[in-house]
C-alpha cells in the first residue's frame, strides 16, 4: 500500500513539472457565424408646461366729461388728486403681490347739475384710474415623443 502511495505521489510531481515546462499554445478564435443583425428601439417623451402671465398696468389716470344742459356751478372740471395704494395679485394669491402708490382723482366734491330742469340733457363722465387694466393668463402643455429605431447589420 505504501508503494502505491509513493507511485501516485511521484506521478503527481512529474505531471506538475511536465506542465510547467511545456510552452502554452493559443488557438485562434474563429467566429462561427457568417452574418447577423442587431436592432435597438428607443422612445423618449418630454412634457413642458408653460404659463404666460401678461398684466397691463395703468400708472396714471384718464378723465373726460361731456354733456349738454349740464353745469358744474363754475368749479374746475379737473377734480383734485388723491393718493391710492394699488395692490396687484397677478395670479390671485399673495405670492406675486405688488403694492404701488399712485395718484388718482378725488370725486367727493364733484357736483354737476342740470342747467334747465325739465329739458333734455346728456351727461357722460368717464374715469380710468391707476391699477391693473387687463390680465391675460395663457397656460399650455407641450408633449413631444421621439422614437429612434436603429438596425446594425454585420457580416464576416
Amino acid at each position: 500500500m505504501a508503494r502505491l502511495q509513493e507511485a501516485i505521489s511521484l506521478g503527481l510531481v512529474l505531471g506538475i513539472i511536465h506542465g510547467l515546462i511545456q510552452p502554452a499554445h493559443s488557438v485562434p478564435v474563429v467566429p462561427n457565424f457568417t452574418q447577423g443583425s442587431m436592432t435597438s428601439h428607443t422612445e423618449t417623451t418630454s412634457k413642458v408646461t408653460e404659463t404666460i402671465n401678461s398684466i397691463d398696468y395703468n400708472t396714471g389716470w384718464q378723465y373726460s366729461v361731456t354733456g349738454s344742459n349740464v353745469s358744474n356751478n363754475g368749479q374746475s372740471l379737473l377734480p383734485s388728486t388723491t393718493n391710492n395704494n394699488i395692490i396687484v395679485n397677478p395670479l390671485g394669491g399673495a405670492e406675486g403681490q405688488i403694492t404701488s402708490p399712485s395718484a388718482g382723482l378725488d370725486f367727493t366734491n364733484s357736483n354737476f347739475t342740470i342747467t334747465n330742469p325739465g329739458e333734455a340733457f346728456q351727461f357722460t363722465q368717464t374715469y380710468d384710474g391707476p391699477g391693473v387694466s387687463n390680465q391675460t393668463v395663457i397656460q399650455r402643455v407641450t408633449e413631444v415623443t421621439s422614437v429612434t429605431d436603429t438596425t446594425s447589420i454585420f457580416t464576416q
